[in-house]
């Protein structure tokens, strides 16, 4: 693809506004706020994610699911459980967790983080969140960092670094008195009391990407994991991992690229892979198993020639297999028994176009001779912003919804029989383990409470630009809404973080709001009244192929501590709404999207207006931050302020200054094309004369996805014309500061200046 450069301004010769006073950390042992990357252990006894407190940048977290805990007679630090909790088989004065963390660390991880350790009133056992943070000088984990959970606790991660992947293995050793067992040479133990944590290294592998899938079976010495790589060939490679320092295994190399993973024997041998091949009319994927003993590879599924035929889940033990095909037209879900002698069988109650369906996990049968049909299966649903679950039977012809709280699941699950556990969040919970007594939670259906109606003083108004009818597609009238209590027989939330100083965590719903081309489904945070609140902000995502989801997010927690009504719309572009509504923006960005958006600002402002109220700001972040600006040059009377992190100019001038893999992308959705609707170019710096709302600019300056550069392009355009920085705006450069610099160490300080800006125009 062929860019034609663009003028842009030399760097600012004055000195920069930067954020380089920050709060001591808060340490490992802080409410954690966010976590990604959910991975369990293949026995389910463990979990890892990565981690943060908000100001900590982000770590490894293990979880510690491996049944009841016995109350003992110390007594739990910071707000752990009443009395005590000590892991099976340890001393109720010194005890420590199978796998390495000690006592004092599961009851502080579960004091900070929400756990209430052992098994409550509901019956369920504990999920303990354990930090493995290193000592002092140790960097934060990127989020492009892969974690596996392995089946004695440790977390083997996988780390990008450019053209290679470096493989480490931390892990976590009780030190009841004198220094603990590096075993076997680690980088040095962690700041965390009653917690050594050691990291070493197992091996690099130079290739692009790579994957790793935790070995189901694993004894003394034995390999953990597999890494399944692909390089500039077009060539798959597959590796055996070791956590005890030996150098990778070459097992396997065949042509085309490979991914998924799914196990098909409980030893670890028979690995199922989705494989890229070329079929008659362009790429197709199919499902191929790997002998790891071997390194031969055979086919597993082909419906048709040019079908996309994978497998998504099985259990070994009764050979119940779930695969995802498009033979007959159209993507769906089927079942079928390994080795069996009938057919696959595609149901139409796993066929729900407004509703992606995930197999996450398959309930273990009492008896091991119970057959396939009567597994149960479970199913996560997603459609907009929120997460369903249900569970079904291949011999039943339906799928039973289970009353899970509305929320985020997190797309893993591990059965046992222990419950079904898997991640979950909500707007007023941050991220933690939910376990799931299934037949409980479906046998006590859940409270019901008066669904709220709209106040009068919205009602539809004469004058302004809009009227309320045109604003919302419809307004709940009477009914029911669900209300599920997080003491609810069947349901356990385990290290949700609760707000600190007696605060409280800020709740909000979904409204479905008009765009420009129809129905846009929107976050909204300010209860019933969100539109006349005295200071309303429309938050853009990032992306552009992302959306806003059910789930806990910081910064809009913050503005809504601020007493900031918050409306976060996923308008076209955004994924989660089917293949058309996220496609719109191809070779289009700035088009459909922004659309959307003037037509939201229009509504929403000119009633804000009619009802004697400022109009809405705007707040977004990366891409967000690129269409807010648009917004705000576009329809500047519309808008009270902008505050935008790390932003973009254009898509022409990202694909000029932005690493390769970036650039890749950019052209790939092709954000270098002007949207072809009359409109004008999409260039902030060709439109930003036309700006007239404060703004405030923020920006990390080692963000490696849009290059500081960017804003400070913006800034010294902005001086040239006149504009006087501290009044009509405000640069911020966080020192330091990455891409995802609002999760970074600067975090806090940075949601406090945009929250602020935002409700009073002034940056301090």
């Amino acid at each position: 693809m062929t860019v034609t450069p663009l003028p842009l301004t030399p760097e600012p010769s004055v000195p920069l506004t930067l954020v380089d006073a920050l709060p001591p950390s808060r340490g490992a042992y802080a409410p954690v706020l966010r976590r990604l990357g959910f991975a369990f252990s293949a026995d389910g006894g463990y979990a890892a994610c990565l981690a943060t407190t908000g100001d900590s940048g982000w770590y490894p977290e293990s979880w510690w699911l491996g049944g009841g805990l016995r109350q003992g007679a110390g007594r739990a630090a910071d707000g752990g459980a009443a009395g005590g909790w000590a892991a099976d088989g340890g001393a109720a004065d010194g005890w420590a967790m199978p796998g390495g963390a000690a006592a004092e660390g599961i009851a502080r991880a579960g004091g900070a983080g929400g756990a209430t350790g052992g098994t409550g009133g509901d019956g369920l056992a504990a999920a303990v969140p354990v930090p493995l943070v290193l000592g002092a000088g140790s960097g934060p984990e990127s989020l492009r960092s892969q974690l596996v959970s392995l089946q004695d606790g440790r977390v083997l991660i996988c780390r990008h670094q450019q053209d290679r992947q470096e493989l480490v293995v931390r892990s976590g050793h009780a030190r009841p008195s004198g220094p603990p067992d590096p075993s076997g040479g680690g980088t040095g133990p962690g700041d965390g009391p009653g917690v050594g944590v050691y990291e070493r290294s197992v091996g690099t592998l130079r290739m692009p990407g790579l994957r790793l899938l935790a070995l189901p079976a694993t004894g003394p010495g034995a390999p953990v994991a597999v890494a399944v790589g692909t390089d500039a060939r077009p060539v798959t490679t597959v590796w055996l991992i070791s956590a005890d320092g030996a150098a990778p295994q070459l097992v396997a190399e065949f042509p085309g690229p490979a991914g998924g993973g799914v196990w098909l024997d409980r030893g670890g041998r028979m690995l199922a892979l989705d494989h890229v091949r070329q079929g008659a009319a362009g790429p197709v994927v199919k499902t191929v198993v790997l002998d790891l003993a071997t390194g031969t590879m055979s086919p597993l599924l082909e419906l048709a020639p040019d079908s996309n035929d994978r497998l998504v889940l099985a259990d070994p033990g009764s050979g119940l297999i779930i695969v995802r095909s498009d033979a007959a037209g159209q993507d769906r879900l089927g079942w079928g028994v390994l080795g069996g002698d009938q057919p696959l069988r595609f149901p139409d109650c796993l066929h729900q176009p407004q509703r992606f369906l995930r197999p996450v996990a398959i309930e273990p049968p009492a008896d091991p001779a119970t057959p396939a049909a009567e597994l149960r299966v479970a199913f996560q649903g997603d459609w907009g912003a929120s997460s369903s679950l249900s569970v079904w039977r291949p011999a039943e012809a339906r799928c039973e919804p289970l009353p899970v709280p509305a929320g985020r699941l997190g797309g893993v699950a591990h059965w046992s029989a222990g419950g079904l556990r898997l991640p979950y969040s909500a707007p007023d919970h941050p991220a933690g383990m939910a376990t799931i007594d299934v037949d409980r939670l479906r046998d006590n259906p859940p409270d019901v409470r008066p669904a709220p109606t709209m106040p009068l003083r919205l009602a539809p108004l004469q004058g302004g630009s809009a009227g309320y009818n045109s604003l919302l597609r419809r307004i709940p009238k009477g009914g029911t809404v669900r209300e599920l209590r997080p003491s609810r027989p069947g349901w356990r939330l385990d290290g949700s973080a609760t707000p600190t100083e007696g605060g409280r965590w800020h709740p909000a719903r979904t409204v479905d709001l008009l765009g420009a081309a129809g129905r846009m489904e929107a976050v909204v945070y300010g209860g019933d009244s969100w539109l006349s609140a005295q200071h309303l902000v429309i938050a853009l995502h990032g992306g552009p192929a992302d959306a806003w989801r059910m789930e806990f997010d910081p910064p809009l927690q913050r503005m809504a501590a601020e007493g900031l009504s918050v409306v976060a719309p996923n308008q076209r572009g955004s994924s989660g709404y089917g293949a058309e509504h996220a496609q719109a923006l191809q070779d289009a960005w700035g088009g459909p999207d922004l659309d959307d958006v003037l037509a939201l600002l229009s509504s929403v402002s000119g009633q804000r207006v009619a009802l004697g109220l400022e109009p809405a700001s705007l707040f977004g972040v990366s891409y967000g931050g690129f269409l807010a600006l648009l917004a705000a040059c576009t329809s500047p009377a519309l808008v009270a302020r902008c505050a935008v992190v790390a932003p973009f100019l254009s898509g022409a001038r990202l694909l000029q200054e932005a690493t390769e893999e970036v650039r890749s992308l950019t052209a790939r959705l092709g954000g270098g094309q002007e949207p072809a609707d009359g409109r004008g170019p999409r260039d902030v710096l060709r439109m930003c004369h036309l700006l007239t709302a404060p703004l405030l600019v923020v920006h990390g300056d080692r963000d490696e996805v849009v290059p500081v550069g960017q804003s400070r392009t913006l800034r010294q355009e902005l001086l040239r014309m006149g504009r006087a920085e501290g009044t009509d705006f405000r640069y911020v450069e966080a020192t330091g500061g990455g891409h995802e610099v609002l999760a970074e160490e600067c975090g806090p300080v940075l949601h406090e200046l945009l929250a602020t800006f935002l409700r009073t125009g002034r940056a301090a």
